[in-house]
């Protein structure tokens, strides 16, 4: 994906969930584009393709557009070898990507994401943004890409201290859950707190949005086991059933609603509006009556 927006900055860069793509919609996606441009196309999860969606994406592959960038992610399971490896078999080209298993390889891959970047992060930064965002891996790529968005490419111990402050007390998140299921009270106790100890409003702004998306989604998918609905949606189980609870009291239309509320509000955070509190304060209200709005089931 960085090499494509390297050679055009106008790349078009789509990500989808293998299991949910139908052949039709493939094709659609990886014919000749009237207004021409690369893309890339991802997706996730490979190993969860359909019989019908493999033979499409294998018969690509033996002839590409060169202007399209097909990438297939698959964790190297028996599940989907055999189109894994006709994928390779047609031409394709292999990046081995070994799970990190320890706090070591962790803070290695966050070093690694800032110099690939062309940024530079020490080893006690790196360990500070790993304690602030956890371990999983779309998360902290997310924020060293953040970081080097909202800084000049130098991060150290203390730009992530003072990017994360008051995190361990109260985050984005905090403020998220409680709008999510509709507790307007709490939910601006938390922002407001959160804005009081320095938490910075981006990451307030975006895990608003994660949690109004990761509610919807899983609503999409419909009541099931969250183990059996990980590798589908491409998302943790744990995060799949606090989502299942969380959807609770939701219509499509209040989730539609919020998601406005939450892309209005990014705009407004990382655009660089006059009074970035009060534009959060505004897209909390907004969910907790898109909420109110679809009613109890």
């Amino acid at each position: 994906m960085e090499a494509a927006r390297a050679a055009d900055p106008g790349t078009d860069v789509r990500e989808y969930e293998a299991g949910q793509l139908s052949p039709g919609e493939v094709a659609e996606m990886l014919s000749p584009s009237l207004f021409g441009g690369r893309r890339v196309l991802v997706l996730r999860n490979g190993q969860d393709a359909r019989k019908e969606l493999a033979a499409a994406l294998l018969a690509y592959a033996k002839s590409p557009d060169p202007d399209v960038t097909l990438i297939v992610t698959h964790p190297g399971g028996a599940k989907g070898k055999a189109f894994a490896d006709g994928l390779q078999k047609a031409g394709a080209t292999v990046v081995p990507a070994m799970k990190l298993k320890n706090d070591r390889e962790r803070t290695a891959f966050v070093r690694d994401e800032f110099r690939r970047a062309g940024g530079r992060c020490d080893e006690a930064a790196a360990a500070a943004l790993l304690a602030a965002v956890g371990n999983d891996l779309r998360e902290i790529a997310a924020a060293c890409s953040q970081l080097l968005a909202d800084t000049d490419g130098k991060v150290t111990e203390a730009v992530v201290a003072r990017y994360y402050r008051g995190r361990a007390e109260v985050s984005g998140f905090t403020v998220a859950d409680a709008a999510m299921v509709g507790d307007l009270p709490g939910a601006l106790e938390a922002l407001r707190w959160a804005l009081h100890v320095g938490v910075d409003p981006v990451p307030i702004a975006d895990a608003l949005a994660d949690g109004v998306r990761t509610v919807a989604r899983v609503a999409s998918a419909g009541k099931g086991n969250p183990y059996q609905l990980a590798s589908t949606l491409g998302m943790p189980a744990w995060k799949i059933q606090r989502a299942q609870e969380r959807s609770r009291g939701w219509t499509p239309d209040g989730l539609v609603d919020a998601m406005r509320a939450a892309a209005d509000c990014n705009a407004a955070v990382k655009g660089g509006a006059e009074d970035r509190g009060f534009a959060l304060e505004r897209a909390v209200f907004a969910v907790a009556t898109a909420r109110r709005g679809g009613g109890a089931r």
